[in-house]
């Protein structure tokens, strides 16, 4: 069970980077979304066909559709999260030029019909990240219970948070259930995780 101590902690930290993405202006947000192609492409090597999962930003999250887009036409598959329940989200297949619909907490996707796959990539939302991967989401939960859930399907997806810069802090308290990012995206670059911080 997660103390109260530290919930009110991460709340008060997701506050506060809250604060300063939202401060980002809509041009600085634009080319960011090109920023961080380069970063992506001249750091990781994907195997062909990789199944990938991105996401469509709300509030003023990082928009990684430019990058998407791009994935796409390099022949990968692209899905992204659709909310079941209140502990569950699934990965649906998409395409851009799908007709998408409302998929819960404010995102886009395909809709309940679409196939359903296993990602091999995911590119993961988040509020805060720390050098050493860890990342505080909404606080719902979810990205936690699906990638254990994979886990237990024996499948273990790379895991790369997307971000500003501007939401990184020292440090992010963990438990046990948390599991690390292996890489965080950023306009500055491809930042492996290091458990060392």
């Amino acid at each position: 069970m997660q103390s109260e101590d530290l919930k009110a902690g991460k709340a008060a930290l997701r506050k506060s980077v809250f604060e300063k993405r939202n401060a980002l202006s809509v041009a600085y947000r634009q080319e960011v979304a090109q920023a961080i192609m380069p970063h992506f492409f001249n750091t990781i090597t994907l195997p062909a066909r990789s199944c990938i999962s991105g996401f469509w930003p709300i509030r003023s999250e990082i928009d990684p559709r430019p990058l998407m887009r791009e994935l796409e036409a390099q022949g990968m598959t692209l899905c992204v999260p659709a909310i079941l329940d209140a502990q569950t989200i699934e990965f649906r297949a998409m395409s851009f030029g799908d007709v998408l619909v409302e998929t819960g907490f404010g995102t886009m996707g395909p809709p309940a019909d679409a196939p359903v796959v296993d990602p091999d990539i995911m590119l993961i939302p988040l509020a805060a990240f720390d050098r050493a991967g860890n990342r505080i989401g909404y606080g719902a939960g979810y990205y936690d219970r699906a990638i254990a859930a994979l886990h237990q399907k024996n499948k273990h997806p790379v895991l790369i948070g997307v971000a500003f810069d501007a939401q990184r802090v020292d440090h992010i308290a963990h438990e046990p259930h948390d599991v690390a990012l292996d890489y965080i995206l950023t306009e500055t670059g491809l930042i492996a995780a290091s458990p060392q911080g």
